[in-house]
């Protein structure tokens, strides 16, 4: 039958697309997919073990699948940590990541010694999953200059705990947040962690620090 062979054949292909996925949540939603039509694939022709192969695949993604949605809006799984602009380990991130940085923010460029700027990382564990950067521009004005996700966690929403629940910015003395103007489509992005459009740029107020013994940030 011709329509079987396709579902054979399309769950193939959609279980090795997963293989080759950076971003954890993709890879999982397309290798479940997959393992499911392969497990249709393989009872209709009877052919059992790669049908408990595949049964068994579907299970541990349906498993991941539900504890990476619960964990995209715990802020007990973020932290951040300041760093000094000057940071050696800092700049080997940035480094590292710099080509993909300018496939978001072409302009963006690292110069060391710039006054009134901040640092910070956010952490998955042990696990750095992306840099955000501010600079003071003066009367409780910060400037980020970069907000950067690395690719397996783009999925998920380190960005809206930065913005939203860590407290950095207050602690900082930051009334406000200004976006990069450069940044490739920004309207998804800043809209869900709390900017708005203003004046042609996009703009945040910073919420009140979080009471002492919240999750927040650390300091290295």
């Amino acid at each position: 039958m011709v329509w079987l062979e396709v579902i054979g054949w399309l769950g193939s292909a959609l279980v090795v697309a997963s293989l080759a996925q950076a971003r954890v949540l993709r890879f999982r939603v397309l290798n479940l997919v997959g393992a499911v039509l392969a497990t249709g694939y393989n009872a209709a022709l009877s052919i059992w073990p790669f049908v408990a192969m595949n049964g068994v695949i579907a299970i541990i993604d349906v498993y991941w699948l539900i504890r990476l949605q619960r964990e995209r809006h715990d802020e007990a799984t973020y932290e951040v940590v300041e760093v000094e602009p000057t940071d050696a380990y800092l700049a080997h991130v940035l480094g590292v990541n710099l080509a993909d940085i300018r496939t978001f923010q072409p302009g963006f460029a690292w110069e060391q010694g710039v006054p009134g700027r901040l640092a910070f990382l956010v952490l998955r564990g042990d696990e750095m999953v992306g840099v955000v950067v501010v600079r003071d521009a003066g009367d409780g004005v910060g400037q980020v200059e970069l907000d950067y996700v690395t690719k397996r966690f783009r999925d998920f929403t380190p960005g809206e705990f930065v913005y939203r629940r860590s407290g950095v910015f207050a602690q900082a003395g930051f009334r406000r947040l200004v976006a990069p103007s450069d940044i490739a489509d920004p309207q998804d992005y800043y809209a869900r962690v709390g900017f708005r459009a203003e004046d042609g740029r996009w703009v945040r107020d910073v919420a009140a620090p979080e009471p002492t013994g919240a999750p927040g940030v650390a300091a290295l």
